[in-house]
């Protein structure tokens, strides 16, 4: 009887093949490449190399020359061919583990400990099927689960920037700021990190595993920054990398441990016209923050708590961030952790974008809460004196300021028909050659002279008829200076025919020579007209427009004065 010989001829390099992401425990898809002396060439193996994730060294168990060749060719040819501050992590594969009783283990691990690019060993058996899926997993764990950036084998300790990285996110789950995570605070750790409550015996054997290595890890019922520390080095050197991972990666973290660009920078759509503020998510959210480092509650912070700045100083100072550098504060709110307290998407969510100011005037109302005011005049007009004294600052504390700390924009609270609103000032540079479109964007114009300079009011009638005479935006002339002698001007009209020519409200008087603090009327009025832009043009000799705006200043001003103190008593 005739019988059919077969022959299994394998080949010398398999077809590349892709396992699903739904078959896999990490939910990726895992695209497989073979590769083998016999076929390809040195270049088709240096490309490879390039693109690989994770490379698989594979080496025979019985052959003792396989696995010398681990070491004296294929690790230096990938380290020769990779960047050396983005190793690609190596797995070794030991086959044929069906050809023998004994384990190459004794062999590999000094190998291992030599190499940090290596990940971890497997043995496993085309023949049998033994370990192959379990060689997949670990692959697809070196990528994702990288033990190279959160662990020295050598030291047997976490990296640097592993540290850095996790202070950071203790202290941002520090709540209360007191150095310990309570019970509440590693709830909601754990429920922001893993999406699920942290069961009390869960918690219990956690604070036992700390306590059992050192006591005063465990402070006070909750969890240290060294037992923080302690418990995720104890997860990397069990193997459980993906622990770690998961909790840096929620807190913006990417593969080099530094914070990810599209954590600390989310799309935020600004169209021309529109401006930056914060909503009251993220003035709840910074209130918090602030409130966690006043540890005296005096509503201030101190240089040890973080450096001479008032509660209201610190909202203005984030509202001017806020309006000026947007992506700044994206970035900072990113830093202090605002998505992952305020449980938002990102720290776009803590940022309204206004409506363009042409619809606002359009239906004669706004939704703003931060108006810009850009303040002109010439050199000694006394812009900066206006500036200061919107801070609270008169003419005896203005000479105390160092000129280095003299800042070209100043911003701070007034109210607006009992509405609490931000006028930002800003000092423009007074070259009217170099004026930028920065430089007149903005929602009123101040217009500086200095009564006692005749040739100051020159400056401001030219600044007026050469940028704002044609347009929408409201200007307000301000004679500064008005304790001294007042000086004709030299100009073809007096400052007072200059604004009625052109349908302004007449020239305002200010001084901040006094011993009080000066009066903040006149910045109510800008805040006013800033708010109403309509309004002003069209009522520009209204005294009952002006008397309801700075009277109704008067009595909220005083109101928040007594809900801020009371405010002080409750935090």
């Amino acid at each position: 009887m005739r019988k059919d010989v077969r022959i299994l001829l394998v080949p010398y390099r398999a077809e590349e093949i892709t396992i699903p992401a739904d078959v896999t425990p990490e939910r990726v898809p895992t695209h497989i490449v073979d590769y083998s002396e016999a076929e390809q060439t040195d270049e088709q193996l240096f490309q490879e190399i390039s693109k690989a994730n994770v490379i698989c060294i594979v080496y025979s168990v019985n052959n003792k020359k396989s696995i010398e060749k681990v070491t004296s060719h294929w690790i230096p040819l990938i380290c020769e061919n990779t960047d050396k501050d983005s190793r690609v992590p190596l797995i070794l594969v030991g086959n044929q583990s069906d050809l023998v009783e004994h384990s190459s283990m004794e062999t590999i691990l000094p190998i291992m400990n030599q190499y940090s690019e290596i990940e971890t060993c497997v043995e496993c058996s085309a023949k049998n099927l033994k370990n192959i899926s379990e060689l997949f997993y670990y692959a697809q764990k070196a990528v994702l689960h990288p033990t190279g950036p959160l662990y020295c084998p050598e030291k047997k300790a976490m990296k640097s920037l592993c540290v850095k990285a996790l202070t950071r996110i203790f202290k941002v789950s520090d709540l209360d700021n007191d150095g310990i995570l309570n019970d509440n605070e590693l709830d909601f750790f754990q429920r922001t990190c893993f999406n699920a409550p942290l069961e009390p015996q869960a918690l219990d054997d956690v604070k036992n595993v700390v306590r059992k290595n050192l006591s005063d890890w465990v402070c006070n019922d909750g969890l240290s920054l060294k037992g923080f520390l302690f418990l995720h080095t104890l997860f990397i050197q069990r193997g459980r990398h993906e622990t770690t991972w998961t909790v840096l990666r929620r807190f913006g973290y990417d593969d080099d441990l530094e914070l990810n660009q599209d954590y600390l920078f989310p799309p935020l759509k600004i169209p021309p016209d529109c401006t930056t503020e914060l909503n009251h998510n993220a003035y709840l959210f910074l209130q918090s923050v602030f409130d966690k480092h006043d540890k005296d509650r005096d509503c201030a912070l101190s240089p040890e708590e973080l450096g001479w700045i008032t509660y209201q100083g610190y909202l203005s100072q984030w509202t001017l961030t806020t309006y000026l550098d947007v992506q700044r504060c994206l970035e900072y709110l990113g830093y202090l952790g605002f998505s992952i307290i305020a449980e938002q998407e990102s720290q776009a969510a803590g940022i309204t974008v206004t409506r363009d100011k042409k619809i606002d005037l359009q239906k004669k109302q706004t939704q703003r809460s931060v108006f810009c005011c850009n303040v002109f005049g010439a050199s000694g007009s006394g812009k900066i004196g206006f500036l200061q004294a919107f801070l609270g600052s008169n003419l005896m504390c203005q000479k105390l300021i160092k000129e280095e700390h003299k800042s070209y924009y100043a911003i701070s609270t007034t109210y607006v028909y009992g509405q609490e609103k931000y006028l930002l000032l800003h000092e423009v540079f007074p070259d009217l050659d170099y004026l930028s479109d920065g430089d007149l964007a903005c929602d009123i114009v101040c217009l500086v002279y200095d009564v006692s300079n005749p040739y100051s009011f020159e400056y401001c009638a030219r600044v007026f008829e050469q940028y704002f005479m044609e347009s929408k935006t409201p200007c307000m002339m301000i004679a500064a200076k008005s304790d001294l002698p007042e000086i004709k001007q030299k100009y073809g009209c007096s400052p007072l025919e200059f604004c009625r020519r052109h349908k302004m409200p007449p020239p305002q008087s200010f001084s901040c020579n006094s011993a009080a603090t000066p009066s903040r009327d006149i910045y109510t009025k800008l805040a006013t007209m800033a708010m109403y832009p309509h309004v002003s043009q069209t009522e520009p000799k209204s005294s009952t427009f002006w008397l309801r705006a700075s009277v109704g200043a008067s009595v909220f001003a005083v109101l928040g004065f007594a809900m801020y103190r009371m405010l002080l008593k409750t935090r």
